[in-house]
């Protein structure tokens, strides 16, 4: 089961599972968008923050990193007693897992992309506000992964389709402009002979051809 909470806004999502077991089907089916907490050297619920499509961590408000940390913080039996205590965040993509780790227990491909929160004080507002909005549920996580792994090829295809489509009329419209060009230099008039001087050559002829008959 994974429980889900609501942020401040609206727009974003908490998540977590209920022991180290679910954590690591959480760990595995992660999309790019989610955001993984923990409690610093303690242990902890692994919470994650699903951002909308296009948003990075580096764009977190200050009521979705306070969610996150402090529900985070009162999911640990160490931390939620401690007056205070660290919180390290980091992009789920830079979670690593090895054969040799501990059921639920992860490390960082990069550590310089692990963020961290101080946590001063627990906040009974925050936390009321999230109990409120919790549900559970019983997700396929493999399948709503295929699901939003099938949504970004679309996307691309349809992106890809949209750049060739733009990149053909760019084309078109340059061709147009060569041809422009073109046909304003064979229509150049200051190369061409006026209907009316060719009419009073021919007549001089004529006239000509008349005096010497």
């Amino acid at each position: 089961m994974v429980l889900f909470f609501t942020c401040r806004g609206g727009e974003c999502q908490l998540y977590m599972g209920r022991d180290k077991h679910e954590n690591e089907d959480l760990i595995q089916w992660g999309v790019p968008e989610d955001v993984w907490f923990h409690v610093d050297d303690m242990s902890s619920a692994h919470v994650y923050l699903r951002l909308p499509r296009g948003r990075t961590i580096q764009e977190l408000t200050k009521d979705e990193l306070e969610d996150a940390s402090q529900l985070c913080k009162a999911n640990s039996i160490q931390g939620s007693k401690a007056g205070s205590v660290t919180v390290v965040y980091t992009p789920w993509a830079n979670l690593k897992k090895t054969a040799q780790m501990e059921v639920g227990q992860v490390g960082f491909h990069d550590e310089k992309a692990v963020l961290r929160v101080h946590v001063a004080a627990k906040n009974n507002e925050v936390l009321n506000r999230l109990q409120k909005s919790k549900t559970e549920r019983f997700p396929n996580l493999a399948q709503e992964r295929e699901a939003y792994d099938a949504a970004v090829r679309s996307e691309r295809r349809a992106a890809e389709r949209a750049r060739r489509k733009e990149e053909e009329q760019v084309q078109r419209e340059r061709q147009r402009e060569v041809e422009e060009r073109s046909y304003d230099r064979i229509m150049d008039g200051t190369k061409m002979v006026a209907n009316t001087e060719n009419a009073a050559k021919y007549a001089s002829i004529q006239e000509a051809e008349e005096d010497f008959m």
